[in-house]
This record gives structure tokens, sequence and C-alpha cells, in this order.
């Protein structure tokens, strides 16, 4: 949320979450954060900092600002967490979770393109043995808890509405601009912003290899069944197409109504 309380956010990992941080930081400051926004630890409100939460707490119960979130295609989200947190280095100069990647490659057979992810590996398949690892931690919890880099778009936007928010826009990091807008139509803000001119800050950016494939190579028939286990509501909900991974951009309208009855339970 921003310090103005102009507007509240509910972050969703992998979806555009670095840039629309930095512009709400923009709007109330007239400059962006320097650095991480999600290192950020004052000139915006968060869950993570303890004097933000009663903030936040109230203004979502009482449905005070305008409140949205930002969903992304299951197929590009999961293979874009896979180059960026399995195959990558981090901003700290470490690979993610420490003892995940060795976890991987010890137990799923996994290759991450070396020590500093540079080296040519199988990516295809690779990825396709990450995905039963990803389903493992979210069917069954184990080897471990599931990442919030690969669990559920639905599951990070249900929270919000459980405990009392309710979305006025959700809208897809396909179409960022048209979504951001729209959003930025219904506040007010101290600083005003031009979205043709705000660059786009992807903190995980040349972290891991860069894709060989084009999307729809990365899964086949049992992929695709595994994602479908996985994402199921993803897929209905943003009104994303299940059967082409090829096309990333949605195929219908996201329905406010029925995202909120289904995912308040």
């Amino acid at each position: 949320m921003t310090e103005s309380e102009s507007v509240v956010y509910r972050v969703v990992p992998k979806c555009a979450c670095s840039t629309i941080g930095q512009i709400m930081y923009y709007s109330d400051h007239g400059e962006f954060f320097d650095g991480d926004i999600h290192d950020a630890t004052s000139g915006m409100h968060k869950w993570a900092i303890a004097d933000s939460q009663p903030k936040i707490k109230a203004n979502v119960k009482t449905r005070t600002s305008y409140a949205f979130t930002c969903v992304r295609n299951p197929y590009t989200r999961i293979l874009s967490s896979f180059f960026d947190k399995i195959c990558g280095i981090q901003r700290n100069g470490k690979r993610y979770r420490g003892n995940l990647v060795p976890l991987l490659i010890q137990k799923y057979g996994i290759e991450v393109g070396g020590e500093d992810g540079k080296e040519d590996f199988d990516q295809i398949r690779s990825f396709r043995r990450f995905l039963l690892f990803a389903r493992d931690t979210i069917r069954w919890r184990r080897p471990m808890e599931p990442d919030i880099h690969w669990s559920a778009v639905s599951g990070h936007v249900s929270t919000f509405i459980v405990n009392g928010g309710r979305y006025n826009k959700i809208f897809w990091t396909e179409a960022f601009n048209d979504g951001m807008q729209e959003v930025l139509n219904h506040i007010d803000t101290p600083h005003a912003i031009d979205l043709n001119n705000i660059p786009r800050f992807n903190e995980s950016e040349g972290h891991g290899p860069k894709r060989a494939h084009p999307v729809e190579d990365y899964f086949d028939d049992l992929s695709m069944h595994l994602i479908y286990e996985i994402y199921k509501r993803d897929f209905e909900l943003f009104k994303y197409d299940f059967e082409n991974p090829g096309n990333k951009m949605p195929v219908g309208e996201i329905d406010l109504d029925e995202v909120h009855a289904k995912l308040g339970d």
C-alpha cells in the first residue's frame, strides 16, 4: 500500500511485481526507489513491515482504497521461475534458497547450466523434471513446502479476499499498460505517472540462462497434464488458454464476481 493510501496492491510473485512496486513508490515520492523495490523498508507500506500491518489491515477491511492485483499465464510464469530461481544466480551472488538446487540435481536429475548458469544444458529435459518437483511440493508438500514463485496465482490472490478485501481490478501481465492505466485512472496520486516512460523493473532479468526455445516446446502432453493439475483454477479464473502453451494471451475477460465467489471460501 502506498504511504498516501492511494492504492492497495496484492503482490503476486513473477507477475510484474517489481515494476508495479516502483510505480507505486514513484506515485508517492516522484522518484523511483534506488535498488530492488523488494528490499525497501520505508517509503511504502508492506505486510512484512510490522508497523504497516495495522494500517493495511484497517484499509483492506473497510475497503477504503482502490485495490488491485496482476496475474500471468501459468505456462510462462513457471518457465520464468525455472530460469530465474533454479538456473540463475540471485542478486546476493548465491543460489536461490541455498540447498534447493543441489537437492534438485540429486533427487530429480536436473541440470542448471553449471556453477554460473551459463553452460549449455538440455533446458527442456531439465525443466520437465523441475515441473515434477513443483507438482510434488504443491500436491504433497515434499520434499519441501511450495515456493511462492511457483505456487498458484489464485492462491496468492485468494488470501486478500479471505481476509476481507475486495479487488476493484485484476489485470494481466500480458496487457500490462492497459491494466495499469485503468488502475491509475481510478486513483489520485501525489505524483502523476506516464506509463509510456516508465522503465520495466525486471529484477530477475539476467539472473539465469536465456530461454533457448519457444514456450510450447517445453510442454509435452505429460507436462501439460501436470500444469493443469497445479494451475487449473488459474486457467479458469483468469481466462488463459490451457490447450495452447504457445498462446500467452488470455482468451476471455476476468469476471471479478466469479473470482471473489470462488476464492472467497
